[in-house]
């Protein structure tokens, strides 16, 4: 399985359309090990305008840990089969091991900036 998280200096980018890059991990789910990981570019302009969703599902990217997201960035993972957990925040690796240990939820908020971006 492989999660991405929006980073800015291996933590949590809180603002996932203007991330610096995307962390993405690949964990094995029987040892409950992340065994890689690698850098994705982050696209100039709005998350959920751009090919993001299709670049990381084209890598076998399954889940997004997030810190705040819009509902049109959400929407555009989704429909790429990406599961999306909003609320994220920290150290990135850290984050993807509470996700993998179950401990982590969809906060469910939602990036307002961007209201527009829902239309």
């Amino acid at each position: 399985m492989k999660i991405a998280l929006p980073s800015r200096n291996n933590n949590i980018d809180d603002h996932f359309g203007h991330c610096e890059y995307f962390t993405v991990f690949t964990v094995d789910t029987k040892t409950k090990k992340i065994v890689s990981s690698e850098t994705v570019p982050s696209p100039v302009g709005c998350g959920c305008k751009s090919n993001i969703a299709t670049t990381l599902a084209d890598i076998g990217v399954k889940v997004m840990l997030a810190g705040n997201m819009g509902e049109g960035a959400v929407r555009v993972l989704n429909n790429a089969e990406i599961e999306v957990l909003r609320g994220c925040s920290g150290d990135i690796k850290t984050v993807a091991l509470k996700r993998i240990e179950g401990s982590l939820v969809d906060s469910g908020d939602s990036c307002h900036e961007h209201e527009c971006h829902n239309e």
